[in-house]
């Protein structure tokens, strides 16, 4: 392939420990692969089948091709017990899957009420297999948490207090949790339609060179600037991440690239790694794409997903725009250029040569936007334009190789994302069965009492905690079955909670102690992980602060009138930028004292929080922060401390 594509989900579990496939494995892996992505363009373009069948080949692919290139063990590559073991596993798995599309029109009436015991065989091998590749794409903490889940349904009884319940006997757990409201129910949807296909589409315009693209593109318009490389990581990261919304895979495709450069023209190598993990991280919550995840939530909160978008768009700006600005301070405060010109590529030309792969990203969004088709048909339009638009120039176009590449690369991408599906299904069909979503509500509304602020805490905490050992995807989807419902009954619109939490399972990308994109670009910078992840925190703050606004001022999800949207998105912005200044200590081309700082952080504050009297507020603060700053800093002060500055950072 002619670019290496890392996932989330393979960094996690080194990319490394994946087996070296030849000979017939490999040509055998290649041509499920390649069917698996002909198989779903196929049926979601042009011939609909029903929903089991198609969440059946999808999972058992999927599985397939897990067993088949991530080995049992990292030291078991070439051990002959452990290969008997794989494809015995692969044979069940056709075997189960064989059963469950023969056996569809009767399993329904028998799943959860009274299942045969070739019934109960099935949902075991299925059950199984589903944890032993989640545990090898992801790692044990999602197969762990999926299992205390499938013990409680069966010891709840043990259990005292309002959590316990009277206890589910296995058969009744075993064959439900083989059903449409579980492994095969919205998560699993999610990821064998819209999900897989925007991979897929990820991939085709990778291998027209998409992904450089971006970045001569990001370098030519901003690298000549103040802190430059810094800006164009920001950039390509944005263009990069709403094709991919992978954190992980952003960092890895253009911090080789962009990382460099910031420490070439001075930025400490943590300073370097940071931003490239925070604007990463952001490629998740870039329209027309997001992450995944978006996906997911159109159809748990039953909306278009194009709503999903509208609603991200004003957020995305807020975090985009804050990082651009906390780099430029950053780079003001110790004084660095940018670019030498005839380092920079030369953005005309870029735009002539390359400038048509733009192409497939605007279809994209004129196919959703303005003729208001499905993500599906909109993902089929972009990748059949990325394939038109490749044949415009030579070194772009695509051949039958190049094709037969990206449907391999499409379906290899998806496996972790299938299997962490899959088990976040597990946890939810325990949720459901059980009644234990709205059971951790009642015990978050229990501890938070009518207080709002403290039940939005809670839930910060436990998504990060969640995302921390988990793909965003899964820490959303337990997140939201788990918490989002008790926000929604503290009166917090569906939208803003949904929102809320997808965020916070976005930002533990870069959040300590594990932080995955931030470790991922300290490899790259060459600096020490901790260190690069609690600088990304400095630069991402207003991360933090953004889904808190959603509560309580769902304007900026595009939720009121015109003016109020208008409003709250110039005064959120105003907010975003002082805030920047208080972080960085930077103002009118100033250092800023410790005074400045604060009432800047306060002005940012309450700003952020809509509402004319916060606003009045914040801007008073604002002038107070301009007096202060002209009238009583010090040049020689100022000279003094950026010298030290200097000295610390490099």
């Amino acid at each position: 392939m002619s670019e290496k594509k890392i996932t989330d989900l393979e960094i996690q579990e080194n990319s490394g420990s994946r087996k070296a496939l030849s000979g017939i494995e490999l040509k055998l892996f290649t041509l499920i692969a390649i069917f698996m992505s002909l198989f779903h363009l196929y049926v979601l373009g042009f011939y609909p089948i029903t929903p089991w069948v198609l969440y059946t080949v999808h999972l058992g692919l999927g599985a397939i091709l897990v067993l088949m290139v991530y080995p049992m063990r990292k030291s078991a590559h070439k051990s002959q017990l452990t290969t008997i073991i794989d494809y015995l596993l692969i044979l069940l798995v056709l075997f189960a899957g064989s059963y469950l599309i023969i056996e569809m029109d009767e399993l329904v009436y028998r799943i959860g009420v009274a299942p045969t015991s070739l019934d109960l065989l099935v949902s075991i091998i299925l059950i199984v297999t589903v944890l032993e590749i989640t545990r090898r794409t992801t790692g044990l903490i999602l197969p762990i948490l999926a299992l205390i889940f499938i013990l409680y349904a069966h010891f709840g009884m043990y259990i005292p207090g309002d959590l316990g319940h009277r206890g589910y006997s296995w058969d009744r757990i075993l064959s439900y949790l083989n059903s449409m409201d579980a492994i095969f129910s919205v998560p699993i949807g999610a990821s064998a339609t819209f999900v897989f296909l925007f991979i897929l589409f990820g991939s085709f315009l990778g291998e027209t060179g998409g992904s450089k693209f971006f970045i001569n593109f990001a370098i030519g318009a901003t690298g000549g600037k103040r802190g430059g490389p810094a800006k164009a990581a920001v950039v390509s990261s944005a263009l990069f991440g709403s094709v991919s919304g992978n954190s992980v895979a952003n960092v890895v495709s253009t911090g080789v690239f962009t990382i460099p450069l910031m420490k070439k023209i001075g930025y400490p190598a943590r300073y370097a790694g940071a931003v490239e993990s925070v604007a990463s991280t952001g490629g998740q919550i870039m329209p027309p794409i997001l992450g995944s995840a978006a996906f997911i939530m159109a159809q748990l909160l039953g909306t278009s997903y194009l709503n999903i978008v509208y609603a991200s768009i004003v957020p995305a700006l807020l975090y985009f725009f804050t990082v651009m600005i906390m780099i430029d301070l950053q780079a003001a405060k110790l004084g660095l250029k940018g670019l030498p010109k005839n380092e920079l590529p030369n953005l005309k030309n870029v735009l002539v040569k390359e400038g048509h792969l733009f192409i497939p990203l605007l279809v994209l969004i004129f196919t959703m936007t303005i003729l208001n088709t499905s993500p599906i048909k909109a993902a089929i339009w972009a990748i059949a334009s990325t394939i038109i638009v490749s044949f415009f120039k030579k070194h772009t176009r695509m051949n039958f190789s190049k094709l037969m590449n990206c449907l391999v690369d499409g379906a290899q991408s998806a496996l972790g994302m299938i299997a962490a599906c899959a088990t976040a299904g597990l946890v939810i069909g325990v949720l459901n069965l059980t009644g234990a979503g709205l059971k951790f509500a009642s015990l978050i509304l229990s501890i938070a009492g009518d207080n709002l602020a403290l039940a939005l805490v809670m839930t910060m905490c436990a998504t990060i905690i969640l995302g921390m050992g988990l793909p965003t995807t899964a820490a959303y989807l337990i997140t939201a079955a788990v918490v989002a419902p008790a926000l929604i009954q503290m009166g917090v619109s569906p939208l803003a909670a949904h929102m809320f939490v997808f965020y916070f399972a976005c930002l533990s990308a870069f959040t300590p102690p594990v932080a995955l994109a931030a470790y991922a670009a300290a490899g790259i910078a060459n600096a020490k992980p901790m260190q690069v992840a609690m600088t990304s925190m400095k630069i991402g703050i207003v991360a933090f602060v953004i889904p808190f606004v959603f509560v309580y001022g769902p304007a900026i999800l595009l939720q009121g009138t015109p003016t109020q949207i208008i409003v709250a998105t110039l005064t959120a912005l105003i907010g975003a930028f002082v805030l920047a200044c208080g972080v960085e200590g930077w103002f009118i081309g100033k250092m800023a004292n410790i005074l400045v700082r604060i009432l800047l952080v306060a002005a940012s504050l309450t700003l952020i929080v809509p509402g004319l009297i916060t606003d009045a507020i914040g801007l008073g603060l604002i002038l107070a922060s301009i007096i202060v700053q002209l009238y009583f800093s010090s040049k020689k002060e100022d000279q003094k401390v950026t010298k030290k500055i200097n000295e610390i950072e490099g």
